[in-house]
């Protein structure tokens, strides 16, 4: 088994840093709108939830070849059967 790259190790911190800056724009928009830090600050946790959950959701419905093969059991050739 192969150790998995550096960037594969990487891709929860970006998602993570995509959903903090979605979150804080959030907060910062209905801060700035109502004038109250309490809302702000509910918005921004469940926005930041929200796509951390839509953006988890996305990863695992999209499949590489890679994922194909190893759910099928093994190799799978790119020709055609000649059958």
């Amino acid at each position: 088994m192969t150790a998995p790259t550096r960037r594969d190790r990487l891709r929860p911190v970006e998602l993570l840093g995509i959903s903090a800056i979605i979150a804080v724009f959030v907060g910062v928009v209905v801060l700035m709108s109502t004038r109250q830090i309490n809302l702000g600050t509910i918005f921004m946790c469940v926005a930041f939830i929200v796509v951390v959950v839509v953006l988890a959701m996305l990863q695992l419905a999209s499949a590489s070849d890679q994922d194909d093969n190893d759910m099928l059991g093994g190799h799978r050739d790119s020709s055609p059967d000649d059958h």
